[in-house]
């Protein structure tokens, strides 16, 4: 588990030289905008709904005592709250509408590195579209499931300090999920895709911690995640395709 993480993690130090060997920043400009534009509209959210949560959460403190600094603590809590909920949000969004754009970049990248040798299924545009929501519907339902119950145990002292690393590699898998699948859904059927990344689910840990670690760097960070994660996940779910053909 741990060598596959850090292969997936290390994979990323090829994506720049892959990007512009391959002249592919071209096909990342619309994911990129994609990208920005969901980004700018949960920050907005956050800032707007914050007040309206933080509201609501101060009504559970019953007391007069001290119900200033609950109102204050719960106005920020109330912002982390959306802050979290639309960080998987974004991820999804963005992986799921950036699809037909993904898929022929990442099969450049195959090209490139193991020629025409594999077949490949026939897809289109709009299937890969539908095919991209399909999949991060129901990596989103599944990511909430097991993150919003590690949340809430994240409010207990102590507690957190385990809820909150396994939280974020839930939805660092969630992530290396949908960057993986640019590959897979040329291959394999989504039931086959899903069982395949299940199987080699420190890849898909290892690419997802890289991308939540590029989301805490401001504005920068929401531009490169996508042509950096997808072209990382590309060459390590393309070797380990190639280990299971030979």
């Amino acid at each position: 588990m741990i060598k596959g993480t850090l292969h997936a993690i290390n994979a990323y130090r090829r994506s720049f030289s892959l990007i512009n060997q391959l002249a592919l920043w071209k096909y990342y400009m619309i994911p990129m905008a994609i990208s920005f534009i969901t980004a700018v509209g949960i920050g907005f959210s956050a800032w707007n709904f914050s007040d309206d949560i933080g509201a609501f959460i101060a009504k559970l403190w019953i007391w007069d005592w001290g119900a200033q600094t609950f109102a204050t603590l719960s106005t920020i809590l109330g912002g982390l709250l959306v802050i979290l909920v639309g960080l998987i949000l974004y991820k999804h969004i963005v992986m799921a509408l950036s699809a037909p754009f993904m898929s022929p970049v990442s099969e450049k990248i195959e090209v490139h590195l193991y020629g025409k040798k594999h077949e490949h299924r026939n897809t289109s545009n709009t299937g890969q579209l539908w095919r991209g929501i399909r999949i991060n519907l129901r990596n989103l339902v599944w990511e909430l499931v097991i993150t919003l119950p590690l949340l809430i145990l994240g409010l207990i002292p102590v507690v957190n300090f385990i809820t909150t690393p396994l939280a974020f590699l839930v939805q660092a898998y969630y992530a290396g999920f949908g960057n993986m699948d640019y590959t897979l859904e040329r291959h394999y059927t989504y039931r086959e895709s899903v069982n395949f990344v299940k199987q080699n689910r420190a890849l898909a840990i290892g690419n997802g911690i890289v991308f939540m670690g590029c989301l805490l760097i401001p504005v920068v960070g929401i531009i490169i995640v996508l042509p950096l994660s997808a072209t990382a996940a590309s060459v390590v779910t393309l070797e380990c395709l190639e280990t299971k053909k030979t």
